[in-house]
C-alpha cells in the first residue's frame, strides 16, 4: 500500500515531464566549468551552463589553500552544533568578515541560506507578538517554508509592487510589529527589487525590512555586499540574508544584522540550536573568499560582460529569453516536457548540461532554462552553446510558440 502510494506520485511527475534526474558530474580541480559525466558504463566531458558557482570561487587557489589548511590544522568536522563544541575559530572569524561586509554589528551563520531563512523568519515570528509579514509573491521557498511556519499574520505582495506594498502597510497601526521580506535579484526571472522605495515605505510605516541577497553577494558592490551595497542602502536593511555557496563558491548561509537581533535568533530558533556546525574546512574556505572579493573587482566585471555578451548573442540569433538587469540568463520554453526534451538533448549530442527549470520552481507554462555564464565560459563555449540552442530552436515547433515572438519583438 504504502509503496504503491509513492510510485504513483512519482508516476504524475513523469508524465507532467517534471520528474529530476541527477546528472553524475565529476569537476575537475582548475577545469571549470568542464566537468566529467559519468554513468553506468562510460564517461565524458561536458560543459556546465547551470551552476550557482556564479564566480567559479570554488576552484581558487586562495579559498582552496585555505580549506587544506583547516583540515591539516583541526580535522574534518566541527564535533557538534554552536552551543556544543561546534563554535571554532573559523566560525567566529568568518561571522566577523560577513558583520563587516554588510555594515552590521554582528552575523550569525547557519548550514545554508535556506535554513537561515527558514529559522529566522519563523522564530521571528515568536519574538515579535503580533507581527505581520509582508512577502514578494516571488520569494524564496525557503522565506516562504519561514513564514507558513511562523503562523503569524502574512500578506503577499505583487511583485515589486511598491503601490500594493503601500495599500497592505496602510491598513494597520503604525504600533502594530511588520516586516517586509524580499529579495534583491530573483533568481528565476533575473529581476532586481527598488530596495530604497521599499526601505522609504518600511521607514513610513515602522516596518522592519528582511533581504535575501542569496543571489548578489559577492557579485555585486564594491566589495561584494550585494545590491544593497552597489546602491548604497546597506544601513537602511534591518536584516540582511546571504550564502556562501553561490558567489563565494563554498557553502553555508547566514543572517547579518544588529547584535541583539542575531542574539535572539541564535539563542531561540531550533534551525540553529539543533543543527550541527558548518565543518572548519567549509568556514575557512569562506573566509577566504569573502576577503579576497572584498578587494578584487576582476571577477565581478568579468563576470557581468560574460552574462550581457550572453544575452546579446541570443538576442541577435533571436532566441527567447527574459531581459534584465542582472546575470541570470532565463531562455524560456514554456512546456515541461518540451524543456526536458531540450536538456537532454543538449547533453547527449552537443555535450553541454543544464538543468529543465519547471513547475513549482517556475509557474506552469513558464517552464525554462536557466543559463548562468561564469568568468571562466569562454567565447568558444558561448558559441557551441548558442549553435546548439539554434539548431535545437530552428527544428521545433513550440519555438514559434509566445516566447519566441517576444523575444522578435
Amino acid at each position: 500500500m504504502y509503496q504503491a502510494s509513492f510510485q504513483k506520485h512519482l508516476d504524475k511527475l513523469h508524465c507532467e515531464g517534471r520528474y529530476r534526474i541527477f546528472a553524475d558530474l565529476k569537476r575537475r580541480r582548475g577545469a571549470y566549468p568542464l566537468a566529467q559525466l559519468r554513468n553506468a558504463s562510460t564517461e565524458r566531458e561536458v560543459a556546465v551552463w547551470c551552476s550557482n558557482d556564479y564566480l567559479g570561487m570554488s576552484q581558487h587557489p586562495l579559498v582552496l589553500a585555505a580549506m587544506h589548511e583547516a583540515i591539516d590544522t583541526v580535522g574534518a568536522g566541527s564535533g557538534g552544533t554552536r552551543n556544543i563544541a561546534g563554535t571554532t575559530h573559523y566560525h567566529v572569524e568568518l561571522e566577523e568578515e560577513l558583520a563587516d561586509l554588510h555594515g552590521k554589528e554582528t552575523a550569525l551563520v547557519f548550514t545554508s541560506a535556506y535554513i537561515a531563512n527558514d529559522a529566522t523568519l519563523s522564530t521571528l515570528v515568536n519574538l515579535l507578538p503580533g507581527l505581520v509579514i509582508f512577502s514578494d509573491e516571488k520569494n524564496h521557498a525557503s522565506m516562504i517554508e519561514g513564514i507558513r511556519r511562523g503562523q503569524g499574520e502574512k500578506h503577499i505582495i505583487r511583485h515589486n509592487d511598491l503601490a500594493d506594498l503601500e495599500a497592505k502597510l496602510r491598513k494597520y497601526p503604525k504600533n502594530t510589529p511588520k516586516l517586509i521580506a524580499f529579495e534583491s535579484v530573483y533568481s528565476m526571472d533575473g529581476d532586481i527589487a527598488p530596495i530604497a522605495a521599499i526601505c522609504d515605505l518600511a521607514d513610513k510605516y515602522n516596518a522592519m525590512t528582511y533581504l535575501d541577497e542569496v543571489h548578489a553577494v559577492g557579485l555585486y558592490g564594491p566589495r561584494g555586499g550585494g545590491i544593497a551595497e552597489r546602491e548604497g542602502v546597506m544601513d537602511r536593511v534591518d536584516i540582511i540574508n546571504g550564502t556562501l555557496a553561490k558567489g563565494f563558491g563554498v557553502m553555508g548561509g547566514y543572517i547579518a544584522s544588529s547584535r541583539a537581533c542575531c542574539d535572539a535568533i541564535r539563542s531561540f530558533a531550533p534551525g540553529f540550536i539543533f543543527t550541527t556546525s558548518l565543518a572548519p574546512a567549509a568556514a575557512a574556505g569562506a573566509v577566504a573568499a569573502i576577503r579576497h572579493l572584498k578587494v578584487s573587482t576582476l571577477e565581478r566585471a568579468r563576470h557581468q560582460e560574460r552574462a550581457k555578451t550572453l544575452k546579446r548573442r541570443l538576442t541577435e540569433e533571436r532566441l527567447p529569453h527574459i531581459e534584465n538587469p542582472s546575470h541570470i540568463v532565463p531562455v524560456m520554453v514554456g512546456d515541461p516536457i518540451h524543456c526536458k526534451s531540450i536538456t537532454d538533448t543538449l547533453l547527449a549530442e552537443h555535450g553541454i548540461y543544464v538543468q529543465p527549470i519547471n513547475y513549482p520552481t517556475v509557474p506552469r507554462g513558464t517552464e525554462r532554462m536557466r543559463l548562468t555564464p561564469s568568468p571562466v565560459h569562454t567565447d568558444e563555449q558561448m558559441s557551441r552553446l548558442i549553435s546548439a540552442l539554434k539548431s535545437l530552436w530552428s527544428a521545433c515547433p513550440v519555438a514559434e510558440g509566445k516566447y519566441i515572438r517576444l523575444a522578435a519583438e
